[in-house]
């Protein structure tokens, strides 16, 4: 799975040279400041592409002594940079916006500029869609980041390219709309390297899976050990690709060793039918004892029963 998410992080890298040469080239042409914005912005993209791709190789070490559990929070250290490096670009563009808007310059050879931007927002267009194919399949956060941050790329491509078209037919006193499109892009990158930055930080704090995973964990539980079976502690986490769960499950105190090892394994099964590649620790303790009930205090969980579905 490595080698393949790595030709993705080389798709996503050749894609930024591409871009970012073609965009320079426009914005040399132009002289737009929104096509600057664009061009820094591939800059990004870029280096971005290079923290993937080493993060996606740093991730998908095996595990070792001295990280038992693997190296999968490499990918959210990587998508955290990449929220850093969108916000400090997204300044830089703000800054030469302001800076053009109380100090006006012609726009020269718009057309050119058009057609190069678009050629540079359809090269992007085609990598994020194919990355994005890619972090479904293998389930990877790190081309998901690269993806969609490509194709926030190419909307604020997009809305240059309209903004630009206007300005080509328009007066001259309407290129003003240059670097106020340049500050509004400017405010679109923001958001999306804060988002990227939120994520990251949740992943690295040990954040839950979602409900609906947790759900699936829950039936799981039901439906191999019984509705009515009661279970507490339930945690769950994720590294990278990777999800983590464990829990204690109550069983009668009567039931053999084998019998409640079959068990657990009956349960890990649907849990990984649901989840694939999830490592899961089950405790099993008698039901019948009362210090077994101090699982409830692990993580602030309380005692919970696996409830019939309803008809």
């Amino acid at each position: 799975m490595q080698i393949h998410a790595r030709r993705y992080a080389y798709l996503s890298i050749g894609a930024s040279l591409l871009t970012m040469a073609l965009k320079f080239g426009a914005f040399f042409l132009t002289g737009s400041v929104g096509l600057f914005s664009d061009a820094v912005e591939s800059v990004v993209n870029l280096t971005a592409g290079v923290i993937a791709l080493l993060a996606i190789i740093a991730a998908h070490r095996p595990a070792d002594d001295c990280h038992a559990y693997g190296h999968g929070k490499a990918e959210y250290l990587s998508s955290g940079m990449e929220g850093a490096l969108i916000c400090v670009a997204a300044v830089g563009i703000a800054y030469a916006s302001v800076q053009r808007f109380f100090n006006p310059q012609p726009l020269e050879a718009l057309g050119t500029g058009i057609v190069v931007a678009t050629a540079a927002g359809a090269v992007n267009f085609i990598a994020a869609k194919v990355m994005l194919r890619a972090a479904r399949e293998y389930d990877n956060i790190v081309l998901e980041a690269d993806a969609k941050h490509l194709l926030t790329d190419v909307w604020t491509s997009a809305g240059l390219v309209a903004a630009l078209g206007v300005m080509l037919f328009a007066p001259p006193s309407w290129q003003i709309l240059d670097p106020v499109l340049g500050f509004i892009m400017a405010v679109n990158i923001v958001w999306t390297g804060i988002s990227l930055v939120r994520r990251s930080v949740a992943g690295l704090m040990d954040e839950g899976l979602p409900p609906s995973e947790v759900e699936s964990i829950i039936a799981a539980i039901g439906q191999t050990a019984g509705e009515g079976t009661q279970y507490h502690a339930l945690r769950t986490r994720r590294a990278g690709s990777v999800r983590f769960v464990d829990f204690h499950l109550l069983v009668p105190g009567a039931m053999t060793v084998q019998h409640s090892h079959d068990l657990c394994c009956g349960v890990e099964e649907r849990i990984r039918a649901a989840l694939p590649g999830a490592q899961i620790t089950i405790h099993v303790e008698p039901r019948e004892d009362h210090a077994s009930f101090d699982g409830w205090k692990v993580g602030g969980l309380c005692d919970r029963r696996c409830q019939p579905e309803e008809k």
